[in-house]
């Protein structure tokens, strides 16, 4: 049986990682596989750290799209597929890979999880979640130069040069192909409806989304 495909989008720190967690808590995580995008930015080895920090990473051509959408479709077929790992500091990826196996449902993760149609359209359920501008810029903040090591300049800098702009131009016109859209991040009330659909389909209680399906976006 083909998985049921989740794409979760939404602007840097608007709750992504949140509204997965909290499916796969829900329905199990030996139910569920996750692609997490930010692990799919090109590697950069040939330029020199410096060179790679002035980098536009949230710029659609950042990501390595022909491997991501490989690994997609490997898992809607049903076959394992190995994870790139990047490392955030040095802008790199990691020699190490994650495997992840095709369960039930596979979770799509990332600010641009709903930019490239032809992968959108293997969605069955897409979910953004909308939180404001301030609430994502703190939540950026605090997870650069926690988790980063990044400096409040750099974050800031980075944030007005690249983050902003680019989700005004490439994220933000994404929301049109949601079928959910989650106000504020995440809120239980938004998450119990999802589960439950989410259930009904992988106990076999309804008939899934055709991947072509298109419906009016459900806020939330």
């Amino acid at each position: 049986m083909r998985p049921f495909i989740i794409g979760v989008a939404g602007g840097s720190g608007s709750g992504k990682s949140t509204v997965t967690d909290q499916i796969i808590r829900a329905i199990g995580r030996e139910n569920v596989s996750v692609l997490l995008q930010d692990n799919y930015y090109l590697s950069r080895d040939n330029l020199s750290l410096e060179e790679r920090a002035k980098l536009n990473y949230d710029h659609p051509d950042a990501l390595d799209w022909e491997l991501l959408k490989k690994h997609v479709n490997d898992l809607c077929h049903g076959l394992p597929i190995e994870m790139p790992k990047y490392d955030f500091t040095t802008h790199t990826r990691k020699d190490q890979t994650k495997q992840v196996i095709p369960e039930k449902v596979v979770i799509i993760e990332g600010i641009l999880a709903f930019y490239d149609e032809a992968m959108t359209n293997q969605m069955s359920l897409r979910i953004f979640v909308d939180t404001s501008a301030d609430v994502r810029l703190m939540r950026r903040l605090k997870r650069d130069i926690h988790s980063r090591g990044r400096t409040l300049d750099n974050v800031l800098k980075q944030y007005t040069q690249y983050v902003r702009p680019m989700h005004t131009k490439f994220v933000e016109p994404t929301k049109r192909r949601a079928h959910i859209i989650i106000p504020h991040g995440s809120n239980k009330a938004a998450l119990e409806m999802i589960v439950l659909r989410i259930r009904s389909v992988i106990n076999g209680d309804q008939i899934k989304l055709d991947c072509d399906f298109e419906e009016e976006t459900a806020e939330i």
